[in-house]
């Protein structure tokens, strides 16, 4: 597999179930078990996420969903991403990464300053991933690694 064979496209309500379970099934597999009452935000995706102006995209491989990610407004002028996921059998190829760069070029056009990610303090392989992409912890605690990235406010436009 080569990166041009995966797509970065917005998310559609036709995406709802693979992408919910897609999700589902990374953090399963993480923890071992999964208690679908504690991801409501799941169940309707669209009016959780998109509706409301937020980015929510899937990455797309011969028709297939193998990655989720979103951003949301954190507070004036800071994103952060949440439901970062990539089908088991695809990570380690890039698709993470793709979905990083996708989203924090998303966070730039929106004029974001900074961007924030959250994942588990135990979560290595995500948290080399954020660290690959420019982010750096600021915090930790009993259960979570808090990471950052400072943006440029500055759009590079063709012509400026």
């Amino acid at each position: 597999m080569n990166n041009f064979d995966v797509r970065i496209r917005p998310f559609t309500p036709q995406d709802q179930s693979d992408t919910r379970q897609l999700i589902l099934a990374g953090l399963g597999g993480h923890f071992g078990f999964i208690d679908e009452t504690m991801n409501p935000d799941l169940n309707d995706i669209w009016q959780q996420y998109v509706v409301p102006g937020n980015v929510f995209v899937v990455a797309e491989m011969s028709g297939q969903i193998v990655g989720s990610g979103a951003l949301i407004e954190e507070s004036k002028g800071v994103g952060r991403l949440v439901r970062m996921s990539v089908s088991p059998d695809r990570q380690r190829r890039g698709i993470g990464r793709m979905l990083v760069q996708h989203l924090v070029q998303k966070a730039n056009e929106k004029g974001y300053r900074r961007l924030l990610v959250e994942t588990n303090h135990d979560w290595y392989d995500a948290i080399g991933l954020y660290q690959n992409c420019g982010f750096c912890e600021y915090g930790r605690d009993e259960e979570s690694v808090h990471m950052q990235q400072e943006l440029s406010s500055v759009l590079n436009l063709p012509g400026s």
